[in-house]
């Protein structure tokens, strides 16, 4: 994964903007960050709704994410780009949006999702 095209799947969702944040790129919803590159160039940080999603991460996907001293005990996690799948982008992109985004942007989403779903069934 390069950033860039990490920045191409969150502009999928609603209100992303690029940004700067700790004089590195980022990513924001309505002025919040939700993921940012660090300065080494290959490593995301993925803000988290929990320190136990952390702890969850980092022991069970060791070569994918993994901690500093400064993240321990903060709701965010470190993730290497090269070893980081699509998939599982998408997801962290998501879960990172939800947790920054205002309530009524995400029940905006959740809204058209559902109309997508039922138009997709409808063929």
């Amino acid at each position: 994964m390069k950033w860039e095209r990490l920045c191409k799947l969150a502009s999928e969702l609603p209100e992303v903007k690029k940004s700067i944040s700790y004089r590195t790129p980022s990513l924001q919803v309505r002025d919040k960050g939700f993921v940012r590159l660090k300065e080494d160039g290959k490593t995301v940080v993925f803000i988290l709704p929990s320190v136990d999603e952390q702890e969850f991460l980092v022991e069970t996907q060791p070569d994918l994410y993994f901690i500093t001293d400064h993240y321990r005990g903060w709701p965010a996690v470190l993730a290497r780009l090269s070893k980081l799948k699509e998939s599982e982008c998408r997801l962290r992109l998501e879960q990172a949006w939800r947790h920054k985004a205002p309530r009524s942007l995400v029940k905006k989403r959740d809204a058209s999702n559902v109309v997508r779903e039922r138009r997709k069934r409808a063929g």
